[in-house]
């Protein structure tokens, strides 16, 4: 009897250590439901609120397209290559028939009353803007204006009580830091993507007025106008560009800070001129042997190879072989950072410029000028040349005269071509082409596309105050 009653309380004992432990199961489970493990950044309230700022952006354009036609078979020192010349004439020979083009892109509203930002590259020679909200209504935008040198557009659509992003600063950003951008990758209307900062302040060959923001958002075609938003729900950035290899996302995008683009919408609002800051020099990198001779302990700086006379780093009383190492107090560690600093300087405003000058420091004060027109990037009659793959605009006659030279052609643009290998950059001048004097532009252009493939051509440029010969051989 005694062992039977044994039994039975153990039995009792073990039915409710049982419950008890279905019930500490129940309630972990509970709470693991009700809490995460790990706690992840949550973006919803962001996108909930501001996610229905964010617009779609579809334009058309006209572009000029050209029948290609075979190259001439006969090297040009056959005697026959003139003859066949008229039948195999190479690219851009054949008859042309105008092509419409269309593009997609984002941009997101920032005014009550219609008022919409984008890359200026999604709009850019648009003749037909209709921006779509994510509720489904559609508008068609005026262009307002654009920089093509910030990559910032500016456009309006017919109307109001529309939802707006919040702006912020983008001098904050630091690497580490999470992003959001919304947009329309390929297409796909209001997609959402993260990531982190990876750099600030990341300077482009081919925008280097532009301090970009780089980070591994991913960012496709589409993507280009969109906002980049910071936890705060703040707009920080407009995404513009990939480094990509294959037209998608190799996790390295760059994006436009805020603070830049607001500068150049505040003048497009306005109805104002965009100004950039100028020194009047043309730099160069520092390598390691430059640092060694010119007795600085690191290869850092912008190295001063010409000067614009009468320019304002001349009339400050700097000298070619001066390093930049510090501009307006911020230090200037490559010859990329420079231009940036500069370019979105006011002009009238007095800087400080540290330079290390025969080993020793020194800090000149400059007051920066204003970049001259012949120099922008956008020029209504710029030409594309794109057997060069570059972009050349004209040199005003004052300019001629400053850098004492009769003719030539800026270069704005350099992409990867037979530009780039053989050295060319933004700001050379280009005086003369197989043999041939550059008077301007479209000249320029029309040259190119009549010279021979696959055969060295000597080009005669101006780099600061010297004038050297370099060879390129076209596709």
């Amino acid at each position: 009897m005694g062992h039977t009653k044994e039994r039975s309380i153990r039995r009792r004992l073990k039915a409710i250590a049982l419950a008890l432990g279905l019930y500490g199961a129940a309630m972990m489970q509970s709470a693991m439901a009700a809490s995460p493990m790990v706690t992840l950044p949550d973006f919803t309230s962001i996108i909930k609120a501001y996610g229905p700022a964010v617009v779609n952006i579809s334009s058309t354009s006209t572009r000029l397209v050209h029948n290609q036609l075979p190259a001439n078979p006969l090297p040009p020192n056959n005697p026959f290559y003139p003859f066949f010349q008229h039948f195999f004439s190479g690219p851009n020979a054949g008859p042309s028939h105008k092509e419409k083009v269309e593009s997609l892109g984002s941009g997101f509203i920032i005014s009550h009353n219609g008022y919409v930002v984008t890359a200026a590259h999604v709009v850019r020679g648009a003749s037909h803007i209709v921006v779509g909200l994510s509720n489904h209504h559609v508008y068609k935008a005026k262009l307002v204006g654009l920089s093509v040198r910030y990559d910032t557009a500016l456009l309006k659509i017919d109307a109001n009580d529309l939802p707006i992003v919040p702006i912020g600063d983008s001098n904050k950003l630091e690497a580490g830091q999470w992003l959001l951008a919304v947009g329309a990758p390929f297409g796909f209307y209001n997609t959402v993507t993260q990531g982190v900062v990876s750099a600030v302040n990341r300077p482009l060959s081919d925008d280097e007025y532009i301090p970009f923001i780089q980070s591994d958002v991913p960012i496709n075609p589409g993507n280009s106008g969109g906002p980049l938003f910071n936890m705060l729900g703040q707009v920080v950035g407009i995404n513009d560009q990939i480094y990509t290899s294959n037209g998608g996302y190799m996790g390295l995008s760059f994006s436009i800070p805020i603070n830049t683009a607001m500068r150049v919408v505040h003048a497009l609002e306005r109805h104002q001129a965009i100004k950039f800051g100028w020194l009047g020099v043309d730099v160069q990198g520092v390598s390691s042997e430059m640092a060694r001779a010119m007795r600085l302990k690191e290869p850092v700086g912008a190295l001063i190879a010409g000067l614009v006379r009468q320019g304002p780093a001349a009339k400050a009383g700097l000298k070619r072989g001066d390093v930049i190492i510090t501009y307006d107090n911020k230090p200037v560690y490559s010859v990329g950072q420079l231009p940036p600093l500069v370019g979105n300087t006011s002009p009238g405003t007095v800087v400080p410029v540290g330079i290390m000058r025969n080993g020793r420091p020194m800090t000149l004060r400059v007051e920066v000028g204003t970049l001259p027109n012949n120099m922008g990037q956008a020029t209504n009659t710029s030409e594309s040349v794109p057997r060069l793959d570059m972009e050349v605009g004209p040199l005003t006659p004052e300019a001629l005269n400053d850098m004492d030279i009769h003719h030539g052609v800026v270069v704005l643009s350099v992409g990867r071509g037979p530009a780039s290998e053989a050295g060319i950059m933004p700001g050379m001048i280009v005086q003369e082409i197989a043999g041939q004097a550059v008077a301007n532009p479209a000249q320029f252009a029309h040259i190119v596309a009549g010279l021979p493939a696959r055969t060295p051509v000597p080009v005669l440029i101006r780099h600061g105050s010297q004038s050297i010969y370099i060879v390129i051989t076209l596709p």
